[in-house]
């Protein structure tokens, strides 16, 4: 069955949903960990990354090049490769790190790779192709921008002692973003009209269903909704919508928040979005009443499963997670 608002019937599951196409948005590790566990369920996966990554390798490369900063479309790469030896020794490849007294040190692998491609192909989605070929990748790689972006964020501190009123902070990159102190309070990109994958804008329009989520809030996730022509897809087209919520709150961007601080920042920054399912662990919300009341309001119906790796650390377990998604799409929302 798939689940509609509270109070609406569900209705039979399409068939499409046992092999859904499915288009993944975010950056990073939360990424990945969407990604690894989506490939065991569908072949149709096409993964839309943030391209604002201003830091360690992938900075230097982007200022020195004038490129796209390669590292999380890299992340994203790896996390796609199956789990044979190919799969295995190709991801690793990738993920590689050299360490040096020289230029080279801390510099990824698969960055150098894919911008080299960049630049005997001139063109940034060709070349991710080309890199998802040579690894046997289970799905597709595709920036959400087709420029560098930079991320800003209005932060809020909290008053210091002797002072009144709390001050209000512009935070400009994207790795600045992610581990700043205070509540993040407004979101933007610079460009602000930046142009977006005209591929990855197909693709959520194709798509059966979008996830959006794990990873950092702000600076993985709702930026994908702060470029103009990939958000009017989000907003128009016919896949149902899955926000993924992440185990815990981070250190920096999101440290404080709830769950349902988490649905409400996406409300804030996209809030005519409707949302179909809510995905949690239940070690991780704090007040499922809440939770379920915040996710009727955009719609959506909220599905908690164990997906949580058995170690306890806040990271997630591929297997349980794929086994959540297919419950999401098919519609299979009880306490399991």
């Amino acid at each position: 069955m798939i689940p509609h608002a509270p109070g609406v019937p569900d209705v039979p599951a399409p068939e499409w949903s046992k092999n859904p196409s499915v288009v993944a948005l975010g950056g990073g590790h939360g990424l990945s960990a969407s990604l690894s566990a989506l490939r065991l369920m569908s072949d149709r996966l096409t993964a839309v990354v943030t391209v604002a990554d201003d830091g360690g390798s992938s900075g230097r490369l982007r200022d020195e090049l004038d490129v796209l900063p390669p590292g999380d479309l890299r992340m994203a790469l790896a996390a796609l490769c199956d789990d044979s030896e190919w799969g295995r020794t190709w991801s690793a490849m990738l993920q590689h790190r050299f360490s040096s007294k020289g230029e080279l040190d801390n510099h990824a692998m698969g960055n150098l790779l894919i911008v080299a491609l960049w630049e005997l192909l001139g063109d940034e989605v060709e070349g991710l192709d080309w890199v998802g070929r040579l690894l046997g990748a289970r799905g597709r790689v595709l920036p959400m921008a087709s420029v560098p972006l930079v991320v800003e964020a209005d932060v809020r501190h909290a008053a210091a002692p002797g002072e009144p009123e709390p001050s209000l902070e512009t935070v400009v990159g994207q790795s600045r973003v992610a581990v700043t102190e205070g509540r993040i309070e407004q979101l933007r990109l610079l460009p602000a009209d930046p142009p977006a994958s005209p591929e990855a804008v197909q693709a959520v329009l194709d798509a059966d269903w979008v996830v959006l989520g794990p990873g950092s809030w702000y600076s993985s996730v709702l930026v994908h909704l702060l470029v103009p022509a990939l958000a009017e897809a989000l907003h128009t087209t016919k896949a149902r919508r899955c926000v993924t919520l992440n185990l815990s709150a981070e250190n920096g961007e999101t440290e404080g928040l709830t769950a349902v601080d988490h649905l409400e920042a996406l409300h804030k920054h996209a809030p005519g979005l409707r949302i179909d399912a809510v995905l949690a662990d239940p070690s991780a919300v704090e007040d499922v009443t809440a939770l379920e009341a915040a996710a009727a309001s955009m719609g959506a119906r909220v599905i908690m499963r164990q997906v949580r790796r058995g170690d306890d650390t806040a990271k997630h377990d591929g297997l349980r997670l794929a086994a959540a998604y297919r419950d999401v799409f098919e519609g299979v929302y009880g306490d399991v």
